[in-house]
C-alpha cells in the first residue's frame, strides 16, 4: 500500500486518478483551492484519508500547503496534477509551473514524482531570459514545457527519485471540454502505473510519457543549461530556492528503498 497526494484532485483526471487508487487500497490525499471544493472531493473519493486545501494561483497558499502536505506525509509518491489553461498569463504560470516547482521544492522528498505535461509543451518556446522579468505573456505551451523541464531536472539532481512527466491527451474534462476525442481512462491511468507499479517500465525516471509508452520530448526541457536557468528564475520568484543535488551515496540509499 502506497501513500499518494495528488494536486487537483477535486474533479477532472486528478479525481479519477484518485479513485482509482483508493480502489486499489492506497493511502489518498486530495486537494482542492477551497474548503467547499475539498469537501466535494471527499464525496467524489469517499475512500481517500483527507483533503488539504490551498490555492495554487497564490505563491504564499503555495508554500501553506506544502507544511500542511508534510504534517500528512510523508508520501510515497506525488502526482502534480492541477493546471489551468483558460486563465490570466501570469495565473497559468504559477499554477502549472511554480506551484509544483514549490511543492517540489518545500515537500519532503517522495520516492514517485508525477508531473502532468500536455502534448501542447511542444509547441512551447522556452524564453527564460523574457520569463525572468515579465510572467505575464507566458502561454499555455510554455507552462507545460516548463514544467517538463522541472520534472526532467529533478530527475537529473535527484537519483533516488523516480520523476517522470505524463501527456494524459485530449480528454473530455471540464478543461478539455465535451467533445476532446482521446479516452477518458487513458488519460488517468499513465499517473495512477507510475505512482505505484512495479513494473520495471514504470520504475524509471526523467521519461515522458504518453498512455503508458515514453515518447519524445520537447528537446529544451532536456537542456541542462535551460534546466537550470528555469530553477534559478523559479527560486527567484518565489524566494524558494531548489535544494542542492543528492549525493550519489544518497541516490543509492533512496533507490534502496523504493518499493
Amino acid at each position: 500500500m502506497a501513500r499518494i497526494f495528488i494536486t487537483g484532485s477535486a474533479d477532472g483526471l486528478g479525481q479519477l486518478a484518485a479513485s482509482a487508487l483508493v480502489a486499489q487500497g492506497h493511502e489518498v490525499v486530495l486537494h482542492a483551492r477551497n474548503p467547499e471544493r475539498a469537501r466535494h472531493a471527499r464525496q467524489q473519493a469517499p475512500g481517500a484519508v483527507h483533503a488539504l486545501v490551498g490555492d495554487l494561483s497564490d505563491v504564499e497558499e503555495i508554500k501553506r500547503l506544502a507544511e500542511e502536505a508534510n504534517a500528512s506525509g510523508p508520501f510515497d509518491a506525488v502526482i502534480h496534477n492541477a493546471g489551468v489553461y483558460r486563465a490570466p498569463a501570469r495565473e497559468v504560470f504559477i499554477v502549472n509551473t511554480l506551484a509544483p516547482y514549490i511543492l517540489t521544492c518545500l515537500m519532503q522528498k517522495p520516492k514517485r514524482l508525477i508531473y502532468l505535461s500536455s502534448g501542447m509543451h511542444l509547441q512551447g518556446r522556452a524564453d527564460l531570459e523574457r520569463l525572468a522579468r515579465d510572467q505575464s505573456r507566458v502561454s499555455y505551451s510554455d507552462s507545460k514545457l516548463y514544467v517538463t523541464m522541472l520534472c526532467m531536472a529533478v530527475a537529473r539532481r535527484w537519483p533516488g527519485v523516480y520523476a517522470n512527466a505524463v501527456d494524459p491527451g485530449w480528454v473530455p474534462t471540464k478543461m478539455g471540454g465535451p467533445n476532446a476525442p482521446d479516452d477518458l481512462h487513458k488519460g488517468y491511468e499513465t499517473q495512477v502505473w507510475l505512482a505505484v507499479s512495479d513494473d520495471s517500465a514504470a520504475r524509471v525516471s526523467g521519461r515522458y510519457f504518453h498512455h503508458r509508452q515514453a515518447r519524445p520530448y520537447n528537446p529544451q526541457a532536456g537542456d541542462v543549461a535551460l534546466q537550470e536557468r528555469l530553477l534559478n528564475i523559479c527560486g527567484g520568484i518565489t524566494g524558494v530556492p531548489f535544494p542542492e543535488p543528492v549525493s550519489s551515496d544518497e541516490g543509492q540509499r533512496l533507490l534502496g528503498e523504493n518499493p
